[in-house]
């Protein structure tokens, strides 16, 4: 009898994704469904989709989903984790609708100790729009409403979103992870099923952060969209676990 040693997690439906070539979001989406079924919570899982490029994200998993308002995620996921305590809730966002429009939901359902799980996609650009300016866009880098690249003097610096929520007193998990190379889609897995590990313990509000590629808007090619996430966004955007409940 042959030996099954990879398939695909039953969390994660049989669709193929809407994704651009070399787009890493599907490499999340695997990430979030291997989690959910080792831990045993697909049954009592419920995902809120956002505005953005993952906005058909309920297509790819096959545990129940919401669609939320642009960037109110974190805002139904309350109301859901609040009614239903018993189910496992998890935002799956970009940086345009958590990072912009979504700026005061996140940060208030994070102080709030809100007991959901965030997985916060952060590609440096507006994807699904057509590439404008997101607060995440680095320092230089052109997109469609920056052509002559980011100037900080007008537009102000990149928003570190696990840096600024890691300062709250309130207690919480909060990592920044990355899936360009292996290793690192290795180390994003073990903190995205920590982040519901805690949820299902009841510990606290979890939110992991991953670098991601988009390389339709940054106009490059996929390959090369690996090594510009490895020399341009991680100096920026330092990978590594910033807060623990146990450490509050």
């Amino acid at each position: 009898m042959a030996l099954t040693v990879f398939k695909k997690p039953e969390a994660m439906s049989k669709n193929i994704t809407h994704y651009c070539p070399g787009c890493t979001h599907g490499v999340i989406h695997r990430l979030v469904a291997e989690a959910l079924d080792e831990l045993g919570l697909r049954e009592r899982t419920v995902g809120i989709a956002p505005v953005g490029c993952a906005v058909l994200a309920y297509n790819y998993f096959t545990v129940d989903f919401q669609e939320a308002a642009h960037g109110r995620a974190p805002a139904m996921a309350t109301g859901l984790k609040r009614t239903r305590p018993d189910l496992i809730v998890f935002t799956y966002q970009g940086d345009g609708d958590l990072a912009s429009i979504g700026t005061a939901e996140i940060i208030h359902a994070a102080n709030r100790g809100e007991k959901i799980t965030v997985i916060f996609v952060n590609n440096a650009i507006y994807g699904m729009t057509g590439g404008q300016l997101a607060p995440t866009t680095m320092p230089g880098q052109v997109t469609t409403t920056s052509p002559q690249g980011r100037n900080v003097a007008e537009m102000g610096y990149p928003l570190r979103v696990a840096d600024m929520l890691a300062t709250l007193r309130t207690p919480a998990y909060i990592a920044r992870t990355a899936v360009h190379t292996p290793q690192m889609v290795v180390q994003a897995k073990q903190c995205i099923k920590r982040a519901f590990d805690y949820q299902a313990r009841g510990v606290c509000f979890s939110l992991v952060e991953v670098l991601s590629t988009c390389p339709t808007n940054w106009g490059i090619a996929p390959v090369e969209s690996t090594a510009w996430l490895e020399q341009n966004m991680a100096p920026y955007f330092p990978i590594r676990e910033y807060k623990r409940p146990e450490e509050a």
